[in-house]
């Protein structure tokens, strides 16, 4: 294998939100770095599987199932 191919590989400190704070490896930093993050994956919508609207503006979703709502897969 080449030399110095893959970026270093080490443990960091990760500061949630709250003010917790964990270690785990990453490439992210140098040594002994504390990542402090913006968006608290234990409370975001995005990782908590939080309920998400969908807005039908000017209707492009009926215009979607009008022209193409007949549409299966038949053998």
């Amino acid at each position: 294998m080449k030399k110095d191919l893959h970026p270093d590989y080490h443990t960091i400190k990760v500061q949630m939100t709250d003010g917790t704070v964990f270690e785990t490896r990453s490439t992210w930093g140098k040594e002994g770095a504390t990542m402090q993050l913006d968006i608290d994956p234990l409370v975001h919508p995005a990782w908590t599987g939080g309920r998400g609207t969908m807005l039908d503006a000017g209707g492009q979703v009926a215009r979607f199932n009008k022209r193409f709502g007949g549409l299966t897969l038949k053998r």
